[in-house]
């Protein structure tokens, strides 16, 4: 820029500096709102963590010349309006999203996060995600459960234990009356005596002619 207006520099290094110090940037094409609605969109950017401002694209491209924001040159064709974010770009993202449901003048051209171009889809598949706290908030969630879990188990491995072994000598005591004695080697069976031979049975007397009747005495 030959001889550049002090104007023109202050403009240059404010959007230089604005886009240094923002957690990202989404670019518009505002073309054919009306001042109140520009108001209006303003205000629901500023809730998101979004400043809405209207920029020359000339000054845009010399303020991004040969730095990280280069990217956004592709950009910047047609009226523009840079939303620069303090936060979650997302948030801002959606505020955009559904302020343009209303206001079709409104076009969301794309944006630049960590230094990454992201697309006009980008911008919409972010202006779908949940915020970044419930974001973070379930990440967390996935992480801790299954150490919990495990840590949960860990815990009860030894009190499961003891409990186990503290029922099975229990459950010995009260089959043997008291604690059951320590195991001894079997003694061998009583052998049985040897057989003998039986012995003959004791013969019966031999019998005798039976007496006769006594005659009764004649009459």
């Amino acid at each position: 820029m030959d001889n550049p207006r002090a104007d023109k520099v202050a403009v240059v290094d404010e959007v230089r500096e604005r886009l240094a110090a923002s957690d990202g940037a989404v670019l518009t094409e505002y073309r054919g709102l009306t001042v109140a609605a520009l108001a209006n969109l303003r205000r629901e950017l500023a809730a998101a963590g979004g400043d809405y401002k209207v920029y020359k694209n000339t000054l845009v491209r010399l303020a991004v010349a040969d730095g990280p924001k280069e990217s956004i040159r592709d950009l910047l064709t047609g009226p523009t309006a840079i939303a620069f974010v303090q936060g979650d770009i997302s948030a801002v993202a959606k505020a955009l999203r559904d302020f343009a449901k209303a206001n079709p003048n409104l076009v969301v051209k794309g944006g630049i996060a960590d230094d990454g171009l992201l697309s006009a889809s980008e911008m919409t598949v972010l202006a779908d995600l949940p915020p970044r706290q419930t974001l973070l908030a379930q990440f967390a969630g996935a992480l801790s459960a299954p150490m919990q879990q495990l840590a949960g188990l860990l815990e009860a491995l030894p009190r499961n234990l003891a409990y186990g072994i503290s029922a099975l000598l229990e459950q010995k005591r009260s089959e043997g009356g008291g604690e059951a004695p320590a195991p001894t080697a079997e003694a061998p069976a009583e052998e049985a005596p040897a057989p003998t031979a039986e012995a003959p049975a004791e013969e019966a007397p031999a019998p005798t002619a039976e007496a006769p009747a006594e005659e009764a005495p004649a009459e």
